[in-house]
């Protein structure tokens, strides 16, 4: 059996942080912005994170585990929470 290959096109556009979700940058932040607003090219310079189906399919795209931005807060709250319980 052949061994899996990750999708080279998706990353290089995306980077995964240390906790696991996935980064990137959304589209029109490139070129073209001398008509739009200042406001909107600053909305562009911050980067998003993967929502929830999103980052199952780019898991599987490179074949391994990742967490969207509402899944990482969700542990986060139940990590504190049981700690509290513990300690």
């Amino acid at each position: 059996m052949p061994k899996q290959k990750t999708h080279k096109g998706l990353a290089k556009r995306i980077k995964v942080t240390k906790t696991g979700k996935v980064r990137f940058f959304g589209p029109n932040s490139r070129h073209l912005k001398s008509n739009k607003r200042g406001t909107t090219v600053q909305t562009y310079r911050k980067a998003r994170f993967a929502r929830n189906g999103d980052t199952k399919m780019y898991g599987k795209l490179l074949n391994r585990s990742l967490l969207s931005q509402q899944q990482h807060t969700a542990a986060k709250v139940a990590r504190e929470d049981k700690a509290a319980e513990g300690g």
